[in-house]
């Protein structure tokens, strides 16, 4: 019997650049762009869920264009790149240790809400803290919390309910990278992972299978590896 659930494809790019992480991504935008033009009987795209680490970037969001030159020069002086996009929220980092997710989805396949999206979103990390036995929660900020610590954050894009952009969970992330910023621009509140919460070093190798079955699971979706 066929399964009515939505295919995930998940792909693994490993560790890479955050612009060949943005490449990647319009591959698989422009698959299901492309598909919008077919007849309605042609067969659908598969959604994607690219995984991956970048090395150091801070990126910055559509609600921060005008970020000062100045600022971005100092903080490529550390050692990290600087890239302005097009997902919503306000500027973070990314970089070894930090489990990011891009999940690639046409929306018309699960539901076609933005907030029911982040929703989703948000309840995956929550329920894969829970499974390290950390009591995580929303806040009005966007993202996952530990207390007032930001350990998962989450900037999204979404065009014809496409979905691009994402998550970036704290595994075992040098947080130093964060003291550098305020970081999604909420200030008086910290940052956290993984491993700093468990007091012991936590993987992003050892984070990506909890994480692929809580996201089926609140997804309602099959995974294809």
């Amino acid at each position: 019997m066929t399964s009515l659930k939505p295919v995930v494809e998940v792909v693994n790019l490993g560790r890479i650049s955050y612009g060949d992480a943005l490449r990647a991504q319009r591959r698989f935008i422009q698959r299901h762009l492309d598909a919008l033009s077919q007849p309605p009987t042609a067969e659908p795209p598969v959604n994607a869920l690219v995984l991956c680490e970048h090395t150091p970037v801070y990126t910055i969001g559509i609600r921060t264009a005008r970020y000062p030159i100045e600022e971005e020069e100092r903080l490529k002086q550390l050692g990290a790149e600087f890239h302005r996009v097009n997902r919503g929220g306000l500027i973070t980092f990314h970089g070894p240790g930090q489990l990011v997710c891009y999940p690639i989805l046409n929306l018309s396949h699960f539901r076609r809400s933005v907030r029911w999206y982040v929703g989703e979103l948000e309840r995956t990390v929550i329920q894969l803290c829970h499974r390290f036995g950390i009591d995580a929660e929303t806040s009005p900020d966007t993202g996952v919390w530990v207390r007032d610590e930001k350990i998962c954050a989450i900037g999204i894009h979404c065009g014809r309910y496409i979905t691009s952009h994402g998550l970036a969970l704290n595994c075992n992330t040098d947080l130093l990278w964060f003291s550098h910023i305020t970081p999604c621009g909420i200030k008086g509140k910290g940052v956290t992972s993984l491993s700093q919460i468990l007091k012991r070093e936590v993987t992003v190798s050892e984070a990506v299978e909890p994480f692929l079955e809580t996201f089926a699971e609140q997804f309602n979706c099959m995974l294809r590896r």
